[in-house]
């Protein structure tokens, strides 16, 4: 097994200490994130040894009806009394529901950096050590940042900075709310339909400024782990890099070759919970087949687990 000692090493940001460069990135699993179910799941994995655990993707609506502090802090405090930082991934709209840039009028612009501001709010006084902002995979945001997506010709539009503005708008209006210690990420795709790493970089350099404490990229290239992170470490904060990194080869050439300062697990904590204290204890965690069965699992809307090793 490669030397995996720096996998392990622990890493301050904005003054506190994560334990270690393990990150289980955001999955939805089907399980809720208020239920019993849900918070067993986040605290078994927190219990297999990731420094960082960031809680699926969440929909800054249902912080209007539904996700309320009292009901969040039972889900942070699993995670934390496991070892773990929690972290949640706040999502722009519903899921199924596909909102694009050209729908939205500023009214309705003006009403989701509330929404993003208020479940901010409610998850710091929950208990979260962070909150993400999703901004990747061609999902609402993401639109915004596309040239070829977003057609709006306002000050939401036509221009780079344009693209930019409802990201570092919401950025601003978070990092206003959170207590100082607190973290602030912010997930981005580097490269998508009509932009490219140096257009990334200008957004990612504006986040910084605006108040994100670390920039998560996905997916890296398939071919050299975390290549498409290594760019983004320039601007000073931590950057964490996704695809493949179950791999425990790929995950230390990440680190070793100064690509990324965290790695994120997806597949393996699916498949393996326990992947972090195996690899630590020099064992071989149980391997993803890549069969897609967790991901048969989340079309279904049936709890994701996996299947060949029935965890």
């Amino acid at each position: 097994m490669d030397d995996v000692t720096l996998l392990f090493e622990p890493l301050e940001v904005r003054g506190r200490c994560l334990p270690n460069r393990i990150v289980m990135p955001p999955m939805v699993v089907n399980r809720g994130i208020d239920t019993p179910e849900g918070i067993a799941w986040y605290g078994e994995h927190a219990r297999g040894g990731p420094g960082l655990v960031t809680v699926e993707a969440t929909s800054v609506a249902g912080f209007a009806n539904r996700y309320t502090a009292d009901g969040l802090r039972p889900l942070a405090t699993a995670i934390q009394e496991a070892g773990a930082m929690a972290a949640i991934q706040l999502f722009p709209g519903t899921r199924g529901q596909r909102l694009t840039p050209g729908e939205m009028d500023r009214a309705a612009i003006d009403a989701l950096i509330g929404e993003y501001t208020e479940a901010a709010r409610i998850c710091a006084e929950a208990g979260f050590d962070g909150v993400e902002v999703h901004g990747a995979h061609g999902f609402l945001l993401n639109q915004f940042f596309s040239a070829t997506q977003n057609t709006r010709t306002d000050a939401y539009g036509a221009t780079l900075n344009g693209r930019m503005l409802l990201a570092v708008q919401i950025v601003r209006a978070i990092r206003a709310v959170l207590p100082d210690d607190r973290l602030l990420l912010y997930r981005h795709t580097p490269v998508g339909p009509g932009y490219g790493i140096e257009e990334s970089l200008t957004l990612a350099q504006a986040l910084v400024d605006a108040g994100v404490d670390a920039i998560d990229l996905s997916p890296s290239s398939i071919d050299a782990p975390g290549d498409r992170s290594a760019p983004f470490r320039i601007l000073g904060v931590p950057v964490i890099a996704v695809n493949g990194l179950d791999d425990v080869g790929r995950a230390v050439e990440v680190l070793r070759e100064g690509r990324a300062d965290l790695v994120a697990v997806g597949r393996g904590l699916i498949a393996d919970p326990l992947w972090p204290e195996r690899i630590r204890a020099g064992l071989d965690p149980a391997p993803c087949a890549h069969c897609d069965l967790c991901h048969r699992d989340l079309a279904r809307g049936e709890p994701v687990r996996c299947d060949r090793w029935a965890s």
